[in-house]
């Protein structure tokens, strides 16, 4: 029997001393048929670990609806490690930050009248607990000894950037030894006293994260770790991107050199990322530190190994450090060529006007419907998943334009009266009220952008927030209906289309063409050109894209495309500037700071 324990200053496998030279792969964040070729690459990196997070609202998005299949199939992704004769390292938060949608918790666990998030409260606990066992079915039989690949199980996640409730953190060991988890358990903070000491447990082995002064950063953990193996269980190797920012990058050669410096300490690594993937669908989060910021699609991090699956120079300088301490295998993996490039006419597949729409119309959730509510339903309070809700209410007479003002807005919002464009309001710019026409009608078309991921605000409501008032009294009488964001891309790849006019009637539509390819193959298909909306192809749901960058391209992952006839559909929240889809041969993730 294998069996993975602590030294006194090293991991020790089968008794003798083993350094973890570990990678982070999202397997929720690729596609299931590159999973694979990820791994070995990490493999020829010279890893011997590769390390996921587990996202708890990706297998359960509706209370009580497990699943475990395609892109949530966790134990073929770890019988995959096992068959590259890779170890793994297994975080299943429950919160796992991410940069990922509500920080990984359900949005119907959130909406918990009273529940306590990160902390021992009962409802709380009872529903984590549950959790954890189904993720626990899947990691014992694969832990290392008993034939697996599992060596290690974090528990809870920088929990000492939150909150310092033992009580919570000591629950959580307790249902994962009861679930039969043998291996040894971690912790992870950044290296600050007060954060290691509030997210720590005695008898559980804290572990860091960081990505700069590697010395001075592991001998602080040294400090509230006396014995044992140090190790940076996140070693930021790049960075993500947001919305209206630029496209981040970081040096490979400072890199490198924390790494030797690392390394060269004696500690062991996990890379986060090795490859970062992609926020397919609606899955991107937010953070919000004094201002709303909603994370891009893209989650290629700048690390070693990009959202194309492609080798970097960060990979072959990490690879070139690790050298000079491990084996390191004679394969390397080459850049692929230039995807094709090419361009597809659209037409429209139906347009959004706020009062008629096949698609639009058919894509709502009539038993979700609130009506002739005093203030507009939230999207917890209509069980709202998807991105969208369209918000309507009666205009009382007006004589003149008046002040139309709303407590927040989460996170983006459209606002016409009589079905003509009016003007937006913003979460991340902060815009609350607008100037409304004389009409008969008010409609409000409400985006969330992505949940934030971090701290206080996870499980927020998202919507109109508070009583809108119109010229300072209350404006009442609201119905609210529920769009969904994937059955409408998913009724456009089988409508009749319509014959595309020179000038929409609406800006809001959803357009489709077709496109003829031999064989399957990555793709790029360039946004610069549209509005804000989110894209499909072959009905899968690549993410979201918006005219204010930095990202200008979304990856379509080779497995989506086939031999033969492909679709792509657009469901455009605005006015593009060409109704025709452009795939181009590489990524463009937006310009960077230099």
């Amino acid at each position: 029997m294998t069996n993975f324990t602590f030294g006194d200053t090293d991991f020790l496998l089968n008794g003798e001393p083993f350094r973890v030279l570990s990678g982070a792969i999202h397997y929720f964040r690729v596609h299931p048929d590159l999973w694979a070729d990820r791994i070995q690459k990490a493999r020829a990196m010279g890893l011997n670990t590769i390390e996921t997070y587990v996202a708890w609202n990706a297998h359960e998005p509706k209370r009580g609806v497990w699943d475990v299949t395609g892109s949530n199939d966790l134990a073929r992704f770890l019988d995959l490690v096992a068959e590259a004769g890779m170890h793994a390292i297994v975080r299943p938060g429950p919160y796992i930050c991410a940069e990922w949608h509500n920080g990984g918790l359900p949005v119907w666990l959130t909406s918990i009248d009273g529940v306590g998030l990160r902390r021992s409260e009962p409802q709380y606990l009872a529903e984590v607990t549950r959790y954890l066992r189904q993720v626990y079915d899947i990691v014992a039989p694969r832990q290392i000894d008993r034939g697996g690949p599992v060596i290690l199980v974090q528990i809870e996640n920088e929990y000492g950037a939150y909150g310092s409730d033992k009580n919570y953190l000591r629950e959580l060991v307790t249902v994962t030894r009861d679930s039969d988890i043998t291996v040894p358990l971690t912790t992870i903070d950044q290296p600050t006293d007060a954060m290691l000491s509030d997210g720590s447990l005695p008898g559980v082995h804290l572990t860091a994260s960081f990505g700069s002064r590697a010395v001075d950063r592991l001998a602080t953990l040294r400090e509230h770790q006396p014995t044992g193996p140090l190790m940076c269980a996140e070693f930021w190797d790049g960075w993500f991107d947001w919305w209206g920012s630029h496209h981040h990058v970081t040096s490979a050669e400072e890199a490198a050199n924390e790494l030797d410096a690392l390394l060269g300490s004696g500690a062991s690594v996990n890379f986060y990322m090795f490859h970062g993937g992609t926020n397919f669908g609606l899955t991107n989060g937010a953070n919000h530190k004094g201002r709303y910021l909603p994370i891009a699609t893209s989650y290629d991090y700048d690390a070693p190994l990009d959202e194309a699956g492609n080798p970097t120079e960060k990979y072959f300088a990490f690879r070139d450090v690790i050298a000079r301490y491990a084996p390191v295998p004679a394969e390397t993996p080459v850049v692929a060529p230039p995807a094709p490039a090419f361009e597809v006419a659209l037409v429209v597949a139906g347009d959004w006007t706020p009062t008629v729409t096949a698609p639009e119309a058919s894509a709502r959730t009539s038993t979700s419907t609130s009506t002739n509510t005093s203030t507009p339903p939230t999207f917890e309070d209509l069980e709202q998943i998807s991105a969208l809700v369209l918000y309507e209410v009666d205009l009382p007479p007006m004589q003149r334009s008046e002040l139309f003002e709303v407590d927040e807005v989460r996170d983006h919002a459209w606002v016409e009266v009589d079905g003509l464009p009016v003007g937006t309001l913003s979460r991340t710019l902060q815009q609350r009220s607008i100037v409304l026409p004389p009409g008969h009608t008010l409609t409000v078309l409400v985006e969330e952008q992505g949940r934030v991921n971090y701290a206080e605000r996870i499980g927020e409501h998202k919507g109109l927030i508070g009583t809108p008032l119109l010229a300072g009294l209350p404006l009442e009488g609201w119905s609210a209906t529920p769009i969904d964001v994937a059955l409408l891309g998913q009724q456009a790849d089988v409508a009749a289309p319509q014959s595309t006019p020179p000038y929409r009637a609406s800006a809001r539509s959803t357009l489709r063409g077709t496109f003829t390819l031999d064989a399957s193959t990555d793709l790029f298909l360039d946004t610069s050109h549209w509005g804000k909306g989110y894209a499909f192809v072959n009905g899968f749901f690549l993410g979201r894209y918006w005219r204010t960058g930095p990202q200008q391209t979304l990856y379509v992952p080779g497995p989506v495309v086939r031999a033969g006839e492909n679709s792509v559909v657009v469901v455009e929240l605005e006015r593009g500037t060409r109704d025709v889809a452009r795939f181009v041969g590489t990524a463009s993730l937006g310009h960077t700071e230099e």
